[in-house]
């Protein structure tokens, strides 16, 4: 975009403006970029578009705040996974039990997804590659029965983290909040003093509707941070600003494969230099 102007004029900050928008930054936010954009450039006196591009890199880093890594500072802290089916919950959770194997933490799985067939096969593959523990119900049993379980079990096996899947239905709000709100109870009630996080995963191909899922998950469960899954493909990027700038929910992880590996804690400085340079998360 840059290359393509020889001077800072409403062309190139209207081009600039869809550029935004079309890599799914959202239209609000996109907005609130171009008019602090416009004022800096006008302060600054500034007429070369290379510098333009310097200006929105340095807002855009801003909007990405700090690094936010996972709160585990009880033994045992609880991860709780929600997100609807197909955003890769399951492998993610996979992911990020090897991942905290990596820092030398015992982890345990709970797999209170009990409602989509063969949820429980699914983690109990991922628990197995990643060398965690497993706690699981027969199909169609109470999810908030499996966290109690899984509880005990991470108190009584010395467990560091315990990481606890949901059910991905999103359509019946109600029996999705009904159903998190009796796992949180239980939570609280077994592990009054724990490190609870509140995990959102959301598929980042999906562009604006992965902001949309994620005001609805926020409403019903009250998240403590976002896993965006999917950046390999063909996801444009800009949707991790609008969900941080929109929600003020930060980024904890973000998903670049299929591998075991390919979970890894996002950076936000990192993030923006891919953005603008080209490089690869």
């Amino acid at each position: 975009l840059a290359a393509g102007f020889t001077k800072v004029d409403e062309d190139f900050f209207d081009e600039l403006e869809e550029t935004l928008i079309m890599g799914d930054v959202g239209a609000n936010v996109t907005m609130r970029i171009m008019d602090e954009l416009r004022d800096r450039v006008r302060h600054a006196g500034i007429t070369e578009p290379s510098e333009v591009i310097g200006q929105l890199r340095e807002i855009i880093t801003g909007l990405m705040g700090e690094e936010s890594p996972l709160d585990l500072s009880t033994k045992p802290s609880v991860v709780l996974v929600i997100g609807v089916n197909g955003v890769g919950k399951t492998t993610t959770i996979g992911k990020m039990a090897a991942y905290l194997r990596g820092e030398g933490k015992q982890v345990l799985l709970a797999a209170a997804d009990t409602f989509r067939a063969a949820a429980a096969e699914q983690l109990a593959v991922w628990a197995d590659r990643a060398g965690a523990e497993l706690i699981r119900h027969e199909e169609g049993s109470d999810p908030a029965s499996v966290v109690f379980d899984a509880i005990h079990a991470g108190k009584s096996r010395g467990a560091d983290v315990i990481i606890c899947d949901t059910a991905g239905r999103l359509h019946n709000k109600k029996n999705l909040m009904d159903e998190l709100s009796k796992i949180a109870r239980v939570i609280s009630r077994e592990l009054p003093d724990a490190a609870v996080e509140v995990l959102l995963v959301l598929d980042a191909t999906t562009g604006q509707n992965a902001i949309s899922q994620a005001r609805s998950f926020q409403e019903a469960a009250g998240i403590t941070g976002i896993v965006l899954t999917k950046l390999d493909g063909t996801a444009k990027g800009g949707a991790v600003i609008g969900i941080r700038e929109e929600l003020g929910v930060p980024v904890k992880f973000i998903g670049v494969g299929e591998g075991i590996d390919d979970l890894r804690p996002f950076v936000p400085a990192e993030f923006a230099a891919a953005l603008f340079e080209g490089q690869e998360l």
